[in-house]
Parts: C-alpha cells; sequence; structure tokens
C-alpha cells in the first residue's frame, strides 16, 4: 500500500489549504485513514482520523473549527481542508492508514502504531 500526500506550502497567516493523500495498492475503504504533524522540534501528534465509509471523523480538540477531514473513496483519496491557518500550524502533515479500522477508541486512534502505512509527508508553513 502506498500513501502519497501533497498539498503542502508556504501561506500566511489566515489562509487555508487542502491536502490530499492519495492511496493506491488495495481496497482504500477498507481503510480507516489518519492525518498527522510533526512540527520542527517536536513529536509527531494526531491530528484527525476518519472512518472507512467517511461517516465518522475525529479532530484534535484544539483544532476544532478550523480543520475537517473527507475522504473520497471512489478516487481512493482523504482529504485534510485547513483554515484560519496559524503559525502554530506550521509542520509537516503526514496521512496514515489503518486496515482494522480500530479508530473508535481515543488511545487507539492517536497512536501511531495502530496505523500500517504512512504517506512521505508534506510541509506546511504558515508564515506570521
Amino acid at each position: 500500500v502506498q500513501l502519497q500526500a501533497s498539498g503542502g506550502g508556504l501561506v500566511q497567516a489566515g489562509g487555508s489549504l487542502r491536502l490530499s493523500c492519495a492511496v493506491s495498492g488495495d481496497t482504500f475503504s477498507s481503510y480507516a485513514m489518519a492525518w498527522f504533524r510533526q512540527a520542527p522540534g517536536k513529536e509527531r501528534e494526531f491530528v484527525t482520523a476518519i472512518s472507512r465509509t467517511g461517516g465518522t471523523t475525529f479532530l484534535r480538540n484544539s483544532l476544532k473549527g478550523r480543520f475537517t477531514v473527507s475522504r473520497d473513496n471512489a478516487k481512493n483519496t482523504v482529504y485534510l481542508q485547513m483554515n484560519n491557518l496559524k503559525p502554530e500550524d506550521t509542520a509537516v502533515y503526514y496521512c496514515a492508514a489503518d486496515r482494522e479500522g480500530n479508530i473508535l477508541a481515543k488511545r487507539n486512534r492517536e497512536n501511531e502504531g495502530t496505523y500500517e502505512y504512512w504517506g512521505q509527508g508534506t510541509l506546511v508553513t504558515v508564515s506570521s
């Protein structure tokens, strides 16, 4: 299974970006998906997760109202819409896939070890 993240770039504070993660090599709809991010000098942290059908989503509390996850199973792609970006959102954003779909429990969906496959990351830089 291969995950290809894209859409990162340089944006001013208050701006928006939409990240995409295209998945190939297996049946996309069999996987729960997630986004994590790693800011410079910090540990990687959970951002959001979405169920196989897209009917259930989870979002880091501090990002509510600004970030939205979605997926298009016909296009084998998961998206992360990021609005009103802030300098503290600067990070490398990674998409990840979980074959077990085991994201209902918070301790699972926020655990990197839950996800079997990872994309290469896409850099988001927010200038002030």
